[in-house]
């Protein structure tokens, strides 16, 4: 194994036809040939000790699921005991060997509740650790994803230092384009007043073809009623790479935008690429 096929995708919850982009979903990533799977906006209810999650009705056999709750959604028949929660999820065709949840900074500022989940798969090549993540949303909240970028970066030093492991993965939907500065922080390209700057490389920057549009109403059915001009806003990245080329991203792609009779999978298309596992 020399090579990590790693992805990311808002899976819209249930909005839209499930069903319909359930089979979506599930036909695109047995093609796609995936490792690893980072998700958000996924949905789990909770009724007792039974939980149901959503990204369990995507995961191959034989597959393993990480899942972080952001915020809880209010059930309709306010049955007592049940709590639907939203939130990110990995899948990964490795074992998990460790989850976490940690929330992010802006839920005393905002309408909104982010955390990041930080699982590490054990792979055949070595322990990995990816952190799957989903930002604020609104467009005039930038300043807020800039707190939580910094938060990410800081929590990632922590629970994945540079101690010769391989390079931590982010990736997600962060809800902000290449030039804001909350994705230039995390490339290194401003410190957002910290006394020091990080270094996340954008997988897209390494072969990427064409804008790498992510929610673009001009192609997606299921974006067009946000009126929102394309944008990219969701992103693999890795730390580094590091000094011995471990974690390079190789063939960047736009994916899981395909669509059947005018249904997608999402209202966001995902983003996947291969990462180098070995040193050349």
């Amino acid at each position: 194994m020399d090579r990590l096929r790693v992805g990311t995708l808002n899976l819209w919850n249930k909005s839209g036809p499930w069903a319909e982009r359930m089979a979506l979903v599930r036909d695109q990533l047995a093609v796609l040939e995936l490792d690893v799977l980072g998700l958000q906006e996924v949905l789990e209810l909770e009724a007792g000790a039974t939980a149901m999650n959503q990204a369990d009705e995507l995961r191959p056999e034989g597959w393993h699921r990480a899942y972080a709750p952001a915020h809880d959604l209010a059930v309709s028949w306010a049955t007592s005991g049940q709590q639907l929660h939203f939130g990110n999820a990995l899948l990964s065709r490795h074992p998990i060997v460790h989850e976490a949840v940690h929330p992010l900074p802006g839920a005393e500022e905002s309408d909104q509740r982010r955390c990041v989940l930080h699982a590490r798969i054990d792979t055949p090549a070595c322990p990995i650790d990816v952190f799957v993540t989903h930002l604020n949303w609104k467009l005039d909240e930038g300043w807020i994803r800039e707190k939580q970028v910094k938060a990410l970066a800081a929590l990632i030093d922590e629970h994945a230092p540079s101690d010769g492991r391989y390079p931590p993965i982010l990736m997600g939907d962060f809800n902000a384009e290449p030039q804001s500065d909350e994705i230039r922080y995390l490339g290194g390209f401003t410190r957002l007043g910290e006394p020091k700057s990080v270094r996340y490389a954008d997988a897209w920057a390494y072969g990427g073809e064409g804008p790498g549009f992510t929610f673009d109403a001009t192609r997606n059915t299921f974006a067009v009623q946000y009126h929102e001009a394309p944008r990219r806003i969701d992103y693999v990245f890795v730390r580094g790479p590091d000094e011995k080329g471990r974690g390079r991203p190789i063939g960047p792609r736009i994916c899981f935008d395909e669509d059947r009779g005018g249904v997608f999978p999402s209202d966001h298309f995902g983003v996947c690429c291969d990462l180098v596992l070995h040193a050349d």
